[in-house]
């Protein structure tokens, strides 16, 4: 499995306080079946983004951990990135600052109780500079709880979406457990990955969400969300045309939604 929002970097974040924690949530991961990780610390006003330094000690947590460890886990960089008008005007000038492994790939986060206002303004920037947003733990945010037919359109034009794990599970609340499952059973979750924070409160556990996934909806789903689009992101490749979500519009909603269709569809 490929765990692609992870808060592993050490004393950066509210995610590993130190190497130690860090060695530990990386066997942890290792130990549930996970190989790859994307190092995602927060990029907001609480939290100095420094990509030199977060990859100089994602290079430290690397030389820290056990020989059999290190030959078990492919470590990566990205960030948790939040929509906030600095951060947005800094990466339309330097993208590889803060996407997945210097790809197109971009981690979004909104607050857990409201969406910014120009939110779609905003991905749409983001589209037209070449980046690919993935919009993390939707499931979560109160707002979209309450609103899931937005989340919904924003879907249907082509937004990527990651859902946490434990929100499969009910570690977050029924509501979100509710809309983790419900965007689950409509095809538009692309990924899961574990949000790791720790490994008692936020553990780094994908193996119990994949196999509910499986139960419920097939090895095939599982393995989209969980092995073969995060990889796929990792490596800056295309999702595979069988992750993509199946076609919901027809031409009529082309006329009745072009905002809508305008908004993710990749610039030419």
């Amino acid at each position: 499995m490929i765990d692609i929002h992870h808060h592993l970097l050490p004393g950066i974040d509210d995610g590993s306080r130190d190497v130690a924690s860090s060695v530990a949530m990386v066997q942890m991961a290792v130990d549930d079946g996970i190989t790859h990780i994307v190092a995602t610390p927060h990029a907001n006003h609480a939290y100095n983004y420094d990509r030199a330094r977060n990859r100089a000690l994602l290079d430290e947590v690397q030389a820290a951990l056990p020989a059999e460890t290190a030959g078990r886990i492919t470590l990566g960089l990205g960030c948790d990135f939040h929509l906030n008008f600095e951060n947005v005007e800094d990466a339309l000038r330097h993208r590889d600052r803060y996407t997945i492994n210097g790809t197109e790939y971009l981690l979004i986060e909104l607050p857990d109780f409201n969406i910014p206002t120009r939110t779609e303004e905003v991905l749409y920037n983001l589209r037209v500079a070449g980046l690919t947003p993935i919009l993390t733990h939707p499931e979560r945010n109160q707002t979209l709880q309450r609103t899931p037919k937005r989340l919904q359109e924003w879907i249907t034009s082509g937004l990527l979406v990651q859902v946490t794990a434990g929100s499969v599970a009910g570690t977050f609340g029924g509501k979100a457990k509710d809309l983790a499952w419900s965007l689950l059973r409509s095809g538009s979750v692309h990924f899961l990955a574990t949000d790791a924070h720790d490994t008692v409160r936020r553990p780094p556990r994908m193996q119990e969400a994949r196999l509910e996934v499986e139960k419920r909806m097939g090895k095939a789903v599982a393995d989209q969300v969980c092995v073969e689009n995060p990889l796929a992101v990792f490596e800056g490749r295309p999702l595979p045309p069988s992750a993509i979500a199946t076609e919901r519009a027809s031409n009529a909603d082309d006329e009745t939604h072009p905002f809508w269709k305008r908004l993710f569809r990749r610039p030419v």
